[in-house]
């Protein structure tokens, strides 16, 4: 039995970048044979190197040059100014929003606007999928720590909502109120000196025999190991997944989204691909959220060679 072929999907930058870092990496990103690319500020309202303006003109730039563009909600809303950023972002009724934040699920929902369910609104069973679709959910991205077993009989009861893992980057494992960048460098959060810049991939955070055991991203906790999900590739098929996602990083990323584009076009074995894959990146690459075991262990198909 033949399966349709997964599309490949851009997630959102989770890091900050400066503005020009990140014209830089979407021109490139224009090149290259991705389905869908998600725009916008997830993580903490104090990166505003982008306004929302500036992010739906990227969006229109994007579009225009063939790619579909969604447009993704802050996670944590935390004051009034973030509110209002919120109600802009839904008031713009031409790029579909990825809604991470149950606000932006109301509110969507009231103007009877679809959207994307976004991995941090926590979809665990078909029961909570059923009522993002009711609300007005036209696809979902999996919560990271669900593993393929629970995934497929999710999928099973509602086919008809798209599936999009996450399947390349550093897991997003929590959201605080508090700035742990910030704190790192004995700064408060509303005076942080925008730290986060200087760390493009997130402040590694190790354990007393020195093991990298977590990213610190500002408010956001990650962790230290990438997850990689492409020797799974076949399996996602079978199970009726409809997409994979990537989580931008800052190096290598055009020969990322290729190598896995390859594979699911057929021109390149997934274990091959792998092997590739760990030399793209420092850290250890992972997969045991997917296997129903810790998120930082990984199986026999994926090398846990690295830092």
């Amino acid at each position: 039995m033949q399966h349709k072929k997964l599309e490949l999907t851009l997630g959102p930058i989770l890091f900050f970048w400066s503005k020009e870092m990140m014209l830089d990496f979407y021109q490139q990103m224009m090149q290259l044979p991705l389905d869908r690319i998600y725009l916008g500020e997830t993580v903490c309202s104090r990166r505003q190197e982008f306004k929302l303006a500036d992010w739906i003109d990227l969006a229109h730039d994007l579009s225009s040059g063939g790619k579909k563009i969604i447009l993704s909600s802050q996670v944590l809303m935390e004051s009034e100014s973030d509110l209002r950023r919120l109600r802009k972002l839904v008031e713009q009724e031409e790029f579909t929003i990825e809604a991470n934040d149950l606000g932006a699920v109301n509110m969507l929902h009231a103007k009877g606007l679809p959207f994307i369910a976004g991995q941090s609104l926590n979809i665990y069973n078909e029961q909570t999928l059923a009522l993002m679709q009711s609300l007005g959910a036209i696809s979902w991205v999996a919560s990271v720590e669900l593993a393929a077993e629970k995934l497929a009989l999710i999928i099973a009861e509602m086919p008809d909502m798209a599936c999009e893992v996450m399947s390349w980057g550093k897991l997003p494992l929590a959201y605080s109120s508090r700035c742990f960048t910030a704190r790192h460098y004995n700064l408060k959060k509303d005076s942080c000196e925008f730290k986060c810049l200087q760390h493009v991939e997130g402040l590694k955070l190790y354990t007393r025999e020195h093991e990298s055991f977590l990213t610190i991203n500002g408010i956001q906790t990650m962790s230290a190991a990438c997850c990689c999900l492409l020797a799974h590739y076949a399996q996602m098929c079978q199970l009726g997944v409809a997409a994979m996602r990537l989580s931008p990083q800052q190096q290598h990323m055009a020969e990322i989204v290729q190598i896995y584009r390859q594979v699911i076009d057929g021109k390149l074995a997934a274990a091959d691909a792998v092997a590739i894959l760990q030399g793209l990146t420092s850290d250890k690459l992972v997969d045991g959220y997917w296997l129903g075991k810790e998120g930082i262990k990984c199986n026999e198909e994926v090398s846990c060679a690295g830092s």
